[in-house]
């Protein structure tokens, strides 16, 4: 019988749309320690698929090819603008942010505790998706959550 969902994969899988595919499969092994799973070379040299596994969960890219082959996805670079963020926990976020920066990312935000439990940082990488690497340090209540969200946003905006 056939499965739903094929082997390896989980029922939510990002795909991103990139300027430089190819580029990005290796700077994804450099900066989180990507496997490559799988290229499908386009005309032209583009890549019209590949696969990354990343902590044993399945990354899907391509190429930015504008309106052909029946694709008007664009890449961030191409928009300007990046709409998601990729969420990473790791078993050393502040470990994991220095790869990301050696193999060349962008600081969002540094890393930091967070009131949700986790220590957390953004990064961005050179083709414009942003990653929020995290490590889970502290099991919190929804009501400490909440007590801490509200000091958070009294907060905001502030120096401390």
């Amino acid at each position: 019988m056939v499965k739903p969902v094929p082997e390896g994969y989980t029922t939510v899988t990002p795909h991103l749309v990139v300027d430089g595919a190819a580029k990005a499969v290796d700077f994804y092994k450099k900066a989180f320690g990507a496997e490559e799973i799988c290229r499908m070379p386009g005309p032209g040299g583009c890549l019209m698929h590949a696969e990354v596994n990343i902590g044993g969960n399945r990354v899907m890219l391509c190429d930015d090819l504008g309106a052909q082959f029946g694709q008007p996805k664009r890449s961030p670079t191409a928009l300007g603008a990046c709409s998601t963020t990729i969420h990473l926990y790791v078993t050393d976020c502040d470990k994991a942010m220095q790869r990301a920066v050696d193999a060349g990312a962008e600081v969002v935000y540094a890393a930091m505790d967070t009131f949700w439990g986790d220590r957390y940082g953004k990064v961005k990488d050179p083709f414009g998706h942003e990653w929020a690497i995290a490590t889970h340090i502290k099991d919190m209540t929804p009501e400490e959550m909440a007590k801490g969200a509200d000091e958070w946003m009294k907060n905001c905006g502030k120096k401390q």
